[in-house]
């Protein structure tokens, strides 16, 4: 089964997120509030343990495992920060992981993976080479393989970010998320359209990381070249043979905005001086959004309403050499 019929109930998924996650803050925007004029808030993901969202449905795919399942242990791929949340997960549940990573992996997120114990593989040049060592690792040892993305206990985990939003804010207009292979646009896009259907879920995409925009565009999923990005969290395919956040994020998700690293770049370094945040790029593409004036144009925007908006913060793992340059660039701007 593909789409959401295959997705199981978020609510479940949020019980079992919550005994190794926390709730992350989600906190008022007065300065964005005025200049978008509506009230908006920030869903601070970089606040969770690991540095991001990617906690969720690791903790809730992994708390899914059958007992011979979590005794084999698991295997997955991951531009960083799935695999470090795959890592603290199995840390803390005493399962076995291996993650294999492109080797432009970022240091702190590698350093982070491999301090939780996960035996961890430099695995080719792109993401989707490491993909590749990760699924043929698995076959061979009978590991479980956890997809970094298109899985539905994934999903379902992301999805927890929706019910949080709705639960704190239930006159929420519209959630602006990052997109990328799809996990989180998809899951915030099926808990909204089951549980309010009104509000907007718009998703953005690094335009050097755009796999998933251009295969919406296209009608079905297709590979591009990986372009180095500072939104790196969000490189690398779906998969041709992607067979559940194409639907996903096809049928649920409002409307698209691309930006680009220029963009990204000024996110960051706003994030930084504005609210005190260390974002990293990948987790800066909705605040880009947002900075850049993108959010009151285009099909389905919802320009004018009063209804609160809330940007999701998607992470805060990044290299601290990165950020001072990216602050550099800015101040020189």
């Amino acid at each position: 089964m593909t789409g959401r019929g295959s997705v199981p109930d978020p609510t479940g998924a949020l019980t079992r997120v919550r005994s190794v996650v926390p709730r992350s803050p989600l906190v008022g925007a007065p300065d964005l509030s005025e200049c978008l004029g509506r009230p908006t808030h920030l869903k601070l993901e970089c606040l969770l343990p690991t540095g991001s969202f990617k906690v969720r449905g690791a903790a809730n795919a992994m708390l899914c495992l059958a007992p011979d399942q979590r005794r084999v242990g698991v295997v997955t791929c991951s531009s960083g920060n799935h695999g470090r949340a795959v890592a603290y997960v199995a840390e803390r549940l005493g399962i076995r992981a291996t993650v294999c990573v492109p080797e432009w992996v970022d240091p702190v997120k590698l350093a982070a993976i491999r301090g939780h114990g996960a035996e961890t593989l430099l695995a080719g040049a792109t993401y989707d080479e490491a993909e590749a060592v990760a699924l043929e690792r698995a076959r061979d040892s009978g590991a479980h393989f956890l997809p970094p993305f298109d899985d539905p206990d994934v999903v379902a985990g992301q999805a927890t970010v929706a019910l949080e939003i709705l639960d704190e804010l239930p006159s929420v207009g519209e959630i602006v998320t990052p997109l990328s292979g799809g996990g989180l646009a998809g899951g915030i896009g099926l808990a909204v359209a089951d549980r309010a259907p009104d509000v907007v879920v718009t998703a953005v995409t690094a335009w050097r990381a755009r796999v998933m925009w251009e295969s919406l565009r296209a009608g079905r999923p297709i590979e591009l070249a990986e372009e180095p990005t500072l939104a790196g969290a969000l490189a690398g395919g779906i998969g041709l043979d992607n067979r559940l956040t194409f639907e996903l994020v096809r049928d649920t998700v409002t409307r698209h905005l691309t930006v680009d690293e220029a963009a990204i770049g000024r996110a960051m370094a706003s994030a930084f001086r504005e609210f005190g945040l260390v974002v990293e790029g990948g987790g800066a593409v909705a605040l880009a959004a947002a900075n850049e004036g993108l959010l009151n144009d285009g099909d389905g925007a919802p320009s004018g309403t009063p209804s609160p908006l809330v940007i999701v913060v998607a992470g805060g793992n990044v290299d601290l050499a990165v950020l001072d340059q990216v602050l550099a660039a800015d101040a020189g701007g």
